[in-house]
């Protein structure tokens, strides 16, 4: 292909960015209300810290706390990038490299698709279905990982056919890890490759450990500043928040107090039976994301084809690995969170793979329908015209579905309200809300903020004297059962306050 040809599909994704982006007016959830606080921190010098707290695994002592320890930093220094580089701290400035890289993504499909088949309409498709992602589409112009993790992963395929790319993808591994957990696969993954290189190609074994110490210099180029800030702040290269997340028996127990309610004892406690049931649940809720979402449904029977046709490539061998140990650690390790999108955010690390393999798969399905005189070439190029057609109309339906229809926002638009209740209310600057959202909150208010803690009434009351708490949004959706009644009957608990409510969400202070 040439290069006018990856130019417009940049510019053409760059449209369609820019677009979805003007119906989004927040980062529209948690994951991206987190990074994007965490930008505004560090524009405005305040360094990895946050004045919030979303979740009590680390057993937090107090606000500013040390931030990025269960998430990590790389969206949140994206971020502040736009702020540096336009001197605000706005939405606007916070997301303007997210669009940028996301109209990276297609041109370097097509190129990774070029590399694999030397085929300029097999490239040119792929590069038109990295443009209208159907699912990922409202998620790539907000401060989050899935643009970071499709341009490191489209990479790494891309460089893993050349003659020595260990560094780089090393160093490919290393962004991956500071932006997700789950980036350490890759360089586990980068090991494996450089493996089976040195076994094709008979190598030495000294070849094997040069190799694999020029992957490891890429990585910990990235990652070792971030190790060394861990041990210097938390005490260790990671927190321990990220492993009681094993224990979880329900997803709302990421939120629960005290964190050391997650145990093994506890985990064991619930049951076989729930257990088993809960991986089923995820086993079901990740086969349907690998065929939905990632394969866009319509696509996902040509890449799987694809995927068995190539299946001697190496780097296809690399995704189909990936892929399967994603699934395996998101559906059996890690089920709540795998299934409420962890698993669809790791997995966009291969999404250029997958279109790269789609065209491949649409015409040997199309050649074998030819051979049995089903199919002529003027059908076959229809059919293709009609399937980007139908990706394309697909997206249009995900963004008119979730961010139109529902509105792209998951009560962060209500909190200017509840604050100027609050005021009107008598609260003073820098006193504390416990709230559903606590980046959230903060972020459209600047007042501190704790998440509501998972437990039953006595428990918010816990948190609320321990971190000096006086005041409790309590939002409709945020309604569980153990503290159901005090949203029904507030009037029953002359532990709290009632003050009102603003968007039914119902406010209390705390004694």
């Amino acid at each position: 292909m040439s290069r006018r040809s990856y130019l417009i599909l940049f510019f053409l994704a760059l449209i369609v960015q820019f677009a979805v982006s003007r119906l989004q007016t927040v980062p529209g959830y948690l994951d991206a209300n987190y990074y994007f606080s965490g930008g505004v921190q560090l524009a405005l010098g305040n360094g990895f810290t946050e004045p919030y707290i979303w979740n009590y695994l680390d057993d937090p002592t107090d606000i500013p706390h040390p931030s990025h320890g269960y998430w990590f930093p790389l969206a949140s220094i994206v971020s502040a990038l736009g702020m540096w580089l336009t001197g605000q701290t706005t939405y606007e400035a916070g997301r303007l490299f997210f669009i940028l890289l996301a109209s990276l993504v297609p041109p370097l499909t097509a190129a990774l698709t070029y590399r694999f088949f030397q085929n300029n309409a097999f490239a040119w498709t792929s590069g038109i279905l990295a443009i209208f992602p159907v699912f990922h589409l409202p998620f790539l112009p907000v401060p989050d990982n899935y643009a970071i993790f499709m341009l490191a992963g489209g990479l790494i395929f891309f460089l893993a056919d050349r003659p020595r790319p260990w560094f780089w993808m090393g160093l490919l591994a290393g962004v991956m890890s500071l932006a997700r957990s789950d980036g350490l696969l890759w360089l586990a993954l980068t090991f494996l490759f450089i493996l089976w290189r040195v076994r094709d190609e008979k190598l030495s074994f000294a070849s094997l450990i040069q190799f694999g110490t020029l992957a490891f210099l890429g990585f910990i180029l990235i990652m070792g500043p971030w190790y060394l800030r861990n041990l210097n702040v938390l005490g260790s290269i990671m927190s321990p928040a990220g492993s009681r997340a094993l224990w979880l028996t329900s997803y709302e127990e990421t939120f629960i107090y005290p964190a050391s309610k997650l145990n093994y004892d506890a985990w064991i406690a619930s049951g076989w039976s729930e257990i088993l049931k809960v991986r089923w649940w995820s086993f079901s809720n990740n086969i349907q994301t690998i065929i939905a979402a990632q394969g866009h449904l319509i696509l996902f029977p040509f890449i799987a084809i694809g995927m068995y046709l190539q299946r001697k490539d190496r780097r296809v061998q690399l995704g189909v690995l990936a892929w399967s140990i994603l699934f395996l650690v998101m559906t059996f390790i890690f089920p709540f969170a795998g299934t409420r999108g962890s698993f669809f955010h790791a997995g966009a690390a291969l999404q250029p793979l997958l279109w790269v393999l789609t065209p491949f798969g649409l015409e040997r399905v199309v050649a074998w329908a030819r051979s049995k005189n089903r199919f002529t070439e003027h059908a076959y190029v229809v059919f293709r015209i009609a399937l980007v057609q139908i990706v394309i109309m697909l997206s249009a339906w995900v963004v008119w579905a979730r961010v139109i229809q529902n509105g792209w926002q998951e009560g962060e638009l209500s909190y200017p309200a509840v604050e100027a209740f609050l005021v009107e209310n008598g609260a003073q600057p820098g006193e504390r809300i416990m709230v559903l959202s606590s980046p959230g909150y903060y972020m459209m208010t600047g007042r501190p903020a704790f998440v509501q803690p998972y437990g039953d009434v006595n428990t918010l009351l816990e948190v609320a004297e321990r971190y000096n708490i006086r005041y409790y949004a309590f939002e409709a959706q945020g309604r569980l059962k153990p503290i159901a009644d005090l949203y029904d009957n507030p009037q029953n608990y002359p532990q709290f306050e009632y003050l009102g409510e603003v968007d039914d969400t119902r406010i209390f202070r705390f004694p």
